[in-house]
């Protein structure tokens, strides 16, 4: 035999408040999903970056040139400078400018990070103004890949292009 209570007999009151804990479940396994998905959805790609369809910037009258050599050596202007020198060679060329712009040239074969490297000295000098130079799409096929490495560096189509930062 049972005996049934009223609520009132029991103490217990009618609450009028939504229970939020099932919600903070689904959104903690949803966070859960995600948090592990996101990495899966990254996908490595090489790539071959193509040659600079921008316009080219009008070439200063003495351009300060910063090549990265294929040894990663570096040369400011014509002169060889290693990377520990390279704020004094700079100061050196500019007389101390920091207003001057950079121009950074590398070779093909130069891993990006070296070049982001470099880029890295130049900031740690002071020089906040640098440009990249690159090949005009059009003379960048005028110099083939089958043609020798000789006949590229003598051919007027592989003139340096100043591209606008």
């Amino acid at each position: 035999m049972a005996i049934r209570l009223s609520a009132e007999e029991e103490g217990l009151e009618a609450t009028h408040e939504i229970n939020v804990t099932p919600f903070i479940d689904v959104m903690l396994v949803l966070l859960i999903v995600f948090m592990v998905a996101a990495p899966l959805s990254t996908v490595d790609v090489n790539v071959d970056l193509p040659a600079s369809t921008a316009e080219p910037a009008p070439r200063p009258d003495k351009p300060l040139f910063l090549t990265i050599k294929p040894d990663l050596s570096l040369a400011l202007g014509e002169a060889p400078v290693d990377r520990g020198g390279l704020a004094g060679a700079l100061d050196a060329q500019t007389q101390s400018d920091k207003e001057e712009r950079v121009f950074v040239r590398a070779d093909k074969v130069v891993p990006y990070g070296e070049v982001m490297e470099v880029m890295n000295l130049l900031r740690a000098a002071g020089y906040l103004k640098i440009g990249l130079v690159g090949l005009e799409e059009a003379q960048a096929s005028g110099a083939g890949e089958g043609a020798p490495a000789a006949a590229k560096a003598q051919s007027p189509a592989a003139v340096p292009a100043l591209i606008k930062p």
